[in-house]
């Protein structure tokens, strides 16, 4: 697998060096670029922006993993997580992560074989006020109950 931009990410990624007064800027941009476009951020897309920024790949790599939106491995076409912070876990987050994880057959971290869903237990998805919370790849769902929850995910296709 190739992890070179295309042609529309080449040009994108020369967008970004053009927008930022320095290379160091454009690390996180680059990082989207090359999971938007790679699905993951892999090691040898990590190596390849350290490459195209002439920084070192330990430098992207820190960025890359302090991160959480950025994934070092693939995931499912549903990238599921569901926030277990304090807010969360106080409203029944922890009963949601075991329900999902039922409903779908697959523990926290892992993949369905079908290659549909990931399930992933984050640490903070920024919403407290409406806890229970599962973002859905870029959708948020908040007040979560176990009936909503289902109705989420069945009408995925």
């Amino acid at each position: 697998m190739s992890v070179a931009f295309s042609e529309v990410g080449m040009k994108e990624f020369a967008r970004l060096l053009s927008r930022y007064p320095d290379k160091e800027a454009v690390i996180l941009p680059a990082l989207y670029l090359a999971q938007r476009e790679l699905g993951y951020v892999s090691d040898e897309a990590i190596v390849y922006i350290a490459q195209l920024l002439g920084t070192s790949p330990a430098r992207i790599e820190g960025v890359a993993t302090f991160y959480t939106m950025f994934n070092r491995k693939p995931v499912g076409k549903y990238h599921v997580q569901i926030c277990r912070n304090i807010s969360c876990s106080l409203l029944g987050a922890e009963h949601l992560i075991a329900h999902v994880s039922a409903k779908l057959g697959v523990k926290p971290g892992e993949t369905t074989a079908d290659g549909k869903f990931t399930l992933t237990k984050v640490e903070c998805l920024g919403s407290c006020g409406t806890a229970p919370v599962m973002q859905v790849n870029d959708d948020y769902y908040e007040n979560l109950t176990e009936a909503s929850v289902d109705a989420i995910l069945d009408k995925l296709p």
